[in-house]
């Protein structure tokens, strides 16, 4: 019996491109996606501590039970925004999600000057529209570009021991997430 190799490679093509379509598709479809779930813990452009994960129930799927989170919804259609978190003793890190979960900034209390993280959040029109001050250089201003003008800022600090989970959770709730003006 002689098998006709076209209706297999047909086949196998076909389903190919069906399985890469549905995954690519799905993060967009997905009715309960990280926004949607983010959006009920409070208002955009503003910080919110993220409840810490328990074995029944987790705002955010896959987050550390050794970490504190908070997050930032935020939404640039009408300014930029500026981002400030206070930093804890231990590791911080702070991560840039555009509205459908893809990652584009990402950086960790190492990278942070003074005991702070500060810096600004705006769409290429909004930093295209920055005066061009010679006297402020790039190193006196950190500036992230979104690639859209809906996300998540989402800020994890490390617990080390149990105790000093309120404090931490005290330090995550000192950090903004508002208009730069």
């Amino acid at each position: 019996m002689k098998i006709d190799p076209l209706p297999v490679a047909v086949g196998l093509v076909l389903g190919g491109l069906v399985h890469l379509t549905t995954v690519l598709a799905m993060p967009r479809l997905a009715l309960e996606d990280a926004h949607a779930r983010i959006e009920r813990v409070g208002p955009a452009n503003e910080v919110h501590l993220i409840p810490s994960p328990t074995p029944f129930e987790a705002v955010l799927p896959r987050l550390d039970p050794s970490f504190a989170h908070a997050v930032c919804r935020y939404d640039l259609r009408d300014e930029p925004l500026r981002v400030t978190i206070p930093l804890a003793s231990d590791y911080m890190s702070v991560s840039f999600y555009t509205r459908h979960g893809m990652p584009f900034y990402a950086l960790n209390d190492r990278a942070a000057a003074q005991r702070v993280i500060d810096l600004q959040l705006m769409t290429p029109d909004q930093r295209a529209a920055l005066p061009r001050d010679e006297e402020i250089t790039a190193a006196d201003r950190l500036i992230v570009e979104s690639p859209s003008e809906e996300g998540i800022v989402l800020v994890r600090a490390f617990v080390r021991e149990k105790g000093l989970q309120d404090a931490i959770e005290a330090r995550l709730r000192e950090a903004k997430c508002g208009p730069v003006g």
